[in-house]
């Protein structure tokens, strides 16, 4: 069968094996359907992804680990990939699982710690050495993953050890070798600020570690403390890397009807700010070059608005609006004025204002134009 250049003729194909599946025909079909979307993907709208992503997902439930691994490795590398089938194939076995924990970006912080904490030990290696592990991820592994994944993670300079995977890593270390071994090398940690934060057993045990297995002296800690400086500053400000990655992860959890205020607050606690800003975009419709156009002006009232429409806790907006990527890092006077604002306006005049927004703001300029 060649690859079908025309989304239409592939969806054709595939609605005629659907009553007579045949599976050589269907392992066909599901690679030519993952690479013609690797093609078309910059042209998909959401509707056309959630379209392939149904058909993907049934056809994985037709086709051997083979044929899934093949998959896996075509939508490994995008950005923006249907996101219920590869959350599907990272729960797989791992030779099918592995392309996607280590290279798919779709793939956010909560669904690594929920295959950490339910898969093999191989899909917590493939996981320990992606390009970049953020702390949360880092301390799930060192929970549940033995010493050899324990190794990989430390040896991964990418993999964030900070004040979750602190505390983990340390009783982990206590009792195998192989890890104490690994502290000394992990020269971007600032161990200091993590110590600060550990109970007296602990702290106890983090100086018997520091004795024997690293050499914490002042040039260490100065570059570590420099390292750690680097690492907020580069988190301060829009991103726009960061931000196609969140929108790619918040796009998977809408695929899969778990976007809520749930997962809203939880990006917000974690303190997720391009994850928040794509969230209430997603929530509330909002093109995204809108919400990027509102941090590049520092629009605080229509963020302001925005969250209100969403009917956010006064607690959970004064986090948002601390966190998500402004231009410049508002200070206490704007954050206190926000929520002052924020408490005096109401949901209902909020979702007045939105929506009028919405009505002539929001258009795209092609759909101003139909409108003119």
């Amino acid at each position: 069968m060649e690859l079908d250049h025309s989304k239409g003729t592939a969806f054709s194909n595939f609605r005629a094996l659907t009553s007579e599946p045949n599976k050589a025909e269907c392992e066909q079909l599901i690679r030519n359907m993952a690479k013609l979307f690797s093609h078309v993907v910059d042209r998909c709208d959401d509707e056309q992804i959630a379209q392939y992503d149904e058909v993907l997902c049934q056809l994985a439930e037709m086709v051997e680990s083979e044929a899934r691994a093949e998959v896996a490795q075509i939508l490994a590398p995008l950005s923006r990939a249907p996101g219920t089938v590869v959350i599907k194939l990272a729960h797989d076995e791992v030779e099918v699982a592995t392309p996607l924990l280590e290279f798919s970006s779709v793939l956010s912080d909560d669904d690594l710690i929920e295959i950490i904490e339910s898969q093999s030990e191989g899909h917590r290696s493939a996981i320990a050495g992606r390009v970049a592990v953020a702390d949360r991820v880092s301390s799930s592994i060192c929970d549940h993953a033995e010493k050899e994944t324990i190794v990989k993670l430390m040896e991964n300079h990418n993999a964030e050890i900070g004040p979750e995977t602190g505390p983990v890593l340390i009783r982990r270390a206590e009792k195998d070798e192989s890890i104490a071994g690994q502290l000394a090398y992990r020269k971007d940690v600032d161990w200091r600020s993590i110590y600060a934060t550990l109970d007296d057993a602990s702290k106890r045990v983090f100086t018997n570690l520091a004795r024997t297995h690293m050499r914490v002296d002042r040039a260490n800690v100065d570059d570590a403390k420099n390292v750690v400086v680097n690492k907020i500053k580069e988190r301060v400000g829009f991103n726009a890397t960061e931000w196609t990655v969140a929108w790619g992860q918040v796009k998977a959890l809408s695929d899969r009807r778990k976007l809520d205020m749930k997962a809203l607050e939880r990006f917000c606690r974690f303190s997720y700010g391009h994850h928040t800003a794509a969230a209430i975009a997603f929530m509330l419709r909002i093109q995204p070059e809108v919400m990027v156009k509102w941090f590049a002006a520092q629009d605080i009232g229509a963020f302001t608005v925005a969250a209100r429409a969403l009917d956010m806790t006064p607690e959970s907006f004064a986090k948002a609006i601390a966190v998500v990527p402004w231009r410049d890092k508002l200070g206490t006077d704007d954050l206190q004025l926000a929520s002052a604002r924020y408490e005096t306006l109401s949901f209902h005049d909020a979702r007045e204002i939105f929506e009028m927004w919405r009505a002539h703001s929001f258009r795209r300029p092609q759909q101003n134009r139909r409108v003119a």
